[in-house]
């Protein structure tokens, strides 16, 4: 089967190869499915650059764990009725060398749930990270009904399922935005209002868009650098979800303020989410697509073979919506 691999740590364009690979047999509890689209991460860019040095300890890594496609073959203990299933995948490049940028992937039965026909391939290569990682923001400390939740970064792959998620849950949503388009986004999903985190005291308009009310809720992409306006504006006993804190890696924290605040904070990665969490968020996702009652935004599709071109455009930052990789040529 053709794969693109690394055998290395480093740019994009110097390390992603196009490799021929065995086509993995399928073992109990596993299935094989035929890849049809695999979903690009910021932690598989960083995984790829050497976020982690011991990744390659055993060979060379098929990096991504999101994707979609079609169950060709099932193992001992899997209902042979899921076979020819159509499936999107999560977690494929989680403790394991081999993810989805390859035309098959094996997969534990469970983390290839079934992709409803009404979502497409591309589409089910979005709901692994993004979406679960939205609803765990959202759902991971209860009800929001009848609570505001603001959400940082409203635009981005994250909170893009976070605004919808917690809306559909009940709650009012501010979000945060840095330009006109991606305001008028944040709106269509349903956010009440939109401030600019690029503004100094956003904290502050935040407030005011709430009647002049701290929020109950923070779901955050940026812990660090969002910390100081998010203590202006939320509640005491609120709650601060964060699933990412990339330009300031090791955030310091102004304990007292915030204990006196009674705040939680909760930190989120779908890939060690509780399992009951991640059954949960599959169930709410699948329903969600089945009913068609998400939006959803994929940014670019690129072939195989501009693999290193998904990665670099994901590395620059800027880009709203997923990235996605069709595996058939």
């Amino acid at each position: 089967m053709k794969v693109i691999c690394f055998e290395k740590f480093g740019a994009a364009a110097e390390v992603l190869q196009s490799r021929d690979f065995e086509k993995p047999e399928v073992g109990p509890g596993e299935v094989l499915v035929r890849v049809h689209t695999s979903g690009v991460n910021p932690s598989d860019v960083k995984k790829r650059a050497g976020a982690f040095p011991n990744l390659l300890d055993d060979g060379p890594v098929i990096p991504h764990s999101d994707g979609a496609g079609i169950i060709e073959a099932v193992g001992d203990g899997v209902a042979d009725t899921r076979l020819g299933e159509r499936v999107w995948l999560y977690q494929a490049q989680f403790g394991r060398r081999f993810g989805t940028l390859a035309e098959y992937v094996m997969i534990p039965s469970e983390r290839a749930p079934t992709l409803p026909e009404q979502a497409s391939f591309e589409v089910g290569a979005c709901m692994g990270i993004p979406a679960m990682t939205a609803h765990r923001c959202v759902t991971g400390d209860g009800p929001v009904s009848g609570q505001t939740v603001l959400v940082t970064g409203g635009a981005g792959r994250v909170g893009f399922y976070a605004i919808q998620w917690a809306v559909a849950g009940g709650a009012e949503v501010i979000a945060t935005a840095s330009n006109a388009k991606d305001e008028s986004m944040c709106l269509a999903l349903g956010a009440k209002a939109v401030c600019n985190h690029r503004l100094a005291n956003w904290g502050s308009e935040v407030l005011a868009a709430n009647r002049g009310q701290p929020v109950d809720r923070v779901v955050d992409v940026e812990f660090g650098v969002n910390l100081p306006e998010v203590l202006n504006c939320i509640r005491t006993g609120g709650t601060i979800s964060t699933y990412s804190s990339t330009q300031e890696k090791e955030p310091s924290i102004p304990f007292l303020r915030m204990m006196y605040l009674d705040l939680t904070v909760h930190m989120v990665i779908v890939y060690d989410m509780p399992e009951a969490a991640k059954q949960m968020a599959v169930a709410d996702i699948n329903e969600a697509l089945l009913r068609e009652t998400l939006e959803h935004r994929v940014a670019e599709t690129f072939p195989m073979s501009r693999a290193a071109a998904a990665h670099e455009l994901i590395e620059q930052g800027s880009i709203r919506g997923c990235v996605v990789i069709e595996t058939r040529e």
